[in-house]
């Protein structure tokens, strides 16, 4: 048969990593060329300041009082070093192309690489429910229930409407299991990723189909499922023209989570009265405490066979971040259908390891896996912090978190703008055997092991 020319073919994606690997190369060279030793002086200029400006990050996060104050020096010394170093030897005009080449090449590369042979999470078509039961946080993002007027809309649609407002503690999950008991046969939640869970677990608990509002702040959930962050009201067109997605559940401590469960420093800043208040501040304030181990007990994570001991912070997520090994890469999960656990642990001791962790594409600092088998946390302490979707309980040790795979039907709009795509990480030796014709290696993941 003859290969096909289309850039998800053989062909294509051949040529598109000999082209993107040409381009890379063009924009060191380009430098060298019209500079010469000048320009091979300025290009590992440019890879100092870099360096410098990662590891300035590390001291200002990781560190305190004149630490803290040198790294944000280093950094804008190294900007300003950079800057008029390029302005000195008067090639900003070709570090410009250069740098637009090597962000072309890297561009082409992961389209290259990208597998397009899996789609998105398979969904079938729903008919409209007849007795939507839907809660609605006010507070929740800021005001967005009446800034959209959540309400009103949902309830033209059809839907019965609870708010959770009023003195005192609302009881969610009581105002749900009512309304399920009254004959609901849809559960929605307009509300932080919190809230969505403890509606998720119940949903799942009666195989009700999940109705997701993004009226949250951050809406972390509703990103991996494509919905529209910016426009609440667009979640509620599922009412009566919608389709369904499965998807897994994790579990922890009998409580459901959607998302993730931290462990660590980053629990432990959650568990701090001020975080409501000024998340920013608090993080900066605790976090040179929490990294040089003057916080907290040494946390030990159990996966199968795999042990991986004394890390500072460790998470556990609802199916694995995109590319769980490098921080710049963790921003979503492309499926939420695979029946395991993502497993990312580590610690960070200096500022070299910071560097690793933001600069390379794995990093010795970070262990990462993933598995269909409980995960167990243990630590030398009786009980410990845990960041729950972002609400902050203590459970005892050791806790075991597991998975509920295909447990939660969500309902979705078919119009969803955000359809999260993979991003294909370059794998440098994948694109060299691609770019020459080799057979490709399986890029698969693992589903169990360090990795």
């Amino acid at each position: 048969m003859t290969p096909h020319d289309g850039v998800g073919h053989p062909t294509g994606r051949r040529w598109l990593a000999r082209v993107s690997l040409a381009a890379m190369a063009a924009g060191v060279v380009v430098v060298v060329w019209a500079q010469g030793l000048v320009g091979l002086t300025l290009v590992v200029v440019g890879l100092l300041g870099a360096g410098a400006m990662l590891a300035g990050g590390y001291w200002f996060v990781a560190k305190s009082g004149v630490l803290r104050w040198f790294g944000l020096t280093l950094i804008l010394v190294a900007i300003v070093f950079v800057v008029v170093t390029f302005f000195r030897a008067n090639v900003v005009g070709v570090a410009l192309v250069s740098l637009g080449l090597l962000v072309a090449g890297g561009a082409l590369a992961r389209a290259a690489l990208r597998n397009t042979s899996a789609p998105w999470m398979p969904t079938v078509p729903a008919l409209p429910a007849r007795h939507p039961f839907i809660v609605m946080n006010p507070r929740s993002g800021g005001g967005k229930v009446v800034r959209f007027d959540l309400k009103n809309k949902a309830e033209a649609l059809g839907a019965e409407v609870a708010l959770m407002e009023g003195p005192g503690h609302v009881d969610v999950a009581a105002i749900v299991r009512d309304a399920v008991t009254r004959g609901a046969d849809l559960l929605g939640v307009a509300g932080g990723d919190g809230t969505q869970a403890l509606v998720a677990g119940i949903a799942a608990d009666h195989d009700l189909p999940l109705l997701v509002i993004t009226a949250g702040t951050r809406n972390h959930f509703a990103l991996d499922l494509g919905l529209d962050r910016e426009d609440p009201s667009a979640c509620l067109d599922a009412l009566a023209d919608g389709e369904d997605v499965r998807i897994d559940l994790g579990m922890i401590g009998g409580r459901t989570f959607v998302n993730n469960a931290s462990f660590g420093a980053y629990a432990e800043i959650v568990q701090s009265p001020q975080y409501r208040d000024n998340k920013e501040r608090t993080m900066l304030s605790m976090l040179p405490d929490l990294l040089s181990d003057r916080s907290g007990g040494h946390l030990q994570v159990r996966v199968g066979t795999a042990t991986v001991p004394d890390v500072q912070a460790v998470l556990v997520s609802n199916n694995p971040y995109g590319d769980a090994g490098r921080l710049l890469e963790m921003g979503r999960r492309f499926r939420l259908d695979q029946g395991v656990l993502g497993v990312v642990a580590g610690r960070l001791d200096n500022a070299a390891e910071a560097v690793g962790l933001l600069a390379a594409a794995r990093s010795q600092s970070i262990t990462t896996l993933t598995s269909d088998q409980d995960v167990v946390l243990d630590s030398d302490a009786a009980t410990l912090p845990v960041g729950i979707d972002g609400e902050a309980v203590t459970l005892d040790t050791p806790v075991r978190c597991t998975v509920r795979p295909l447990a939660l039907r969500v309902r979705l709009p078919k119009n969803r703008p955000g359809v999260p795509r993979p991003r294909g990480k370059i794998d440098w030796k994948q694109l060299w055997r691609l770019a020459l014709g080799r057979p490709e290696r399986s890029t698969a993941p693992s589903t169990s092991g360090p990795d």
